[in-house]
């Protein structure tokens, strides 16, 4: 599967279009933690910001990330950008991350909101997404563990009312997670091996047809 496009421009799995975001509806609290009108908390006890599902429908909204597509290229291992099975060889699945080397230990146990990406896909998202231009570092991770959540943290105001806060990171356990409207699921990269990027090659959309800041960020 290739990238949807618009006006020429190849668009990521993961953003959002236009036709997509709803207005949230309203936000409760009690002193077990957060509610949302008319919505329920997953399996896992994560009160999630709803979206529409109409991708491709409106304009791209490069800088926003579809909160249930993501999710579901983070458990399944799907790349961001097509939507297709992300590459995997024996020394696990392909990741692009930030170029971190100068701390100690990383990449191991980088916990990341960015889903892993394909091989044809991987030369394009390097050279485009933002985050990662000219600042990119191929690895391959055996254990992927998606046990977190980034999202909108709130507090209990009076009386009863929440309000919200800072945005952040908790583990799917953390009781925290009670106070967060979630928006994406974040991984812990273990067992992680820095790759070469060049012997991945640039097979897929023609880099140069992806119009600036185009990569949703979190």
């Amino acid at each position: 599967m290739t990238p949807l496009v618009f006006k020429g421009h190849p668009v990521p799995y993961i953003t959002a279009w236009t036709a997509e975001p709803i207005p949230l509806p309203r936000v409760t609290a009690d002193a077990q933690g957060l509610g949302l009108l008319g919505h329920a908390r997953d399996g896992d006890g994560v009160l999630w910001r709803p979206f529409g599902l109409r991708q491709g429908m409106g304009r791209p909204e490069y800088g926003t990330v579809h909160g249930p597509r993501q999710r579901r290229c983070m458990r399944r291992l799907l790349c961001q950008v097509c939507g297709c099975p992300a590459d995997r060889d024996e020394r696990g699945w392909l990741w692009l991350l930030e170029d971190h080397r100068g701390e100690r230990g990383w990449p191991e146990g980088e916990v990341t909101t960015h889903p892993p990406v394909c091989r044809p896909c991987a030369g394009v998202a390097a050279r485009l997404c933002p985050h990662l231009r000219d600042n990119v570092v191929a690895v391959r991770v055996a254990r992927p563990v998606v046990d977190a959540v980034y999202g909108q943290f709130y507090k209990l105001g009076r009386p009863f009312s929440p309000v919200a806060g800072e945005r952040g990171v908790a583990l799917i356990s953390d009781p925290a997670v009670q106070w967060m409207l979630g928006g994406q699921l974040a991984a812990s990269l273990m067992d992680v091996t820095i790759v070469d990027l060049a012997e991945l090659g640039e097979t897929g959309p023609q880099a140069e047809q992806w119009p600036d800041a185009a990569a949703p960020v979190s």
